[in-house]
């Protein structure tokens, strides 16, 4: 059984998502690693609520909770900067954060920055993922 793609059935407005953002503290989101990363099949996304460029030392002592939190091992590939994030409105309960990467995408896609910590990695906590290729996110307010 291959898994759907998620369909964004449209994108939220600026304003929309300054305050769908209100009270969120961060955003995480697991999703399958590409193949090649057998040992870290799992890519994470963590979106936090800050467009600030987080110090070095401040980006370890967060990225150090996730992992601990989440029973997360073995981080690799890490990207940890300000990214524009958009957000889709899907057939799931809460908004999709969207990394955008392309520039026909920040122009055509309402975001905002936030800083992210994007790689791949393991972890038991995310076994749907895992084993049946699921796209899943969860929010965290404060």
């Amino acid at each position: 059984m291959k898994a759907e793609a998620i369909k964004a059935e449209k994108y939220l407005s600026f304003q929309e998502i300054e305050k769908h953002l209100e009270n969120v503290e961060y955003i995480i989101m697991a999703a399958p690693a590409p193949k090649e990363f057998k040992n870290t099949p799992i890519h994470f996304s963590i979106f936090l609520n800050t467009s600030d460029n987080l110090p070095k030392d401040i980006q370890e002592a967060v990225l150090n909770k996730f992992l601990k939190e989440q029973n997360i091992k073995k981080p690799e590939k890490l990207l940890s900067q300000l990214m524009p994030i958009g957000f889709a409105i899907t057939s799931q309960e809460t908004p999709m954060p969207m990394l955008l990467l392309n520039t026909q995408d920040m122009q055509n896609i309402n975001h905002i920055p936030m800083f992210i910590m994007d790689f791949v990695a393991d972890s038991d906590n995310f076994q749907e993922t895992k084993e049946k290729d699921l796209t899943g996110w969860s929010y965290s307010y404060n």
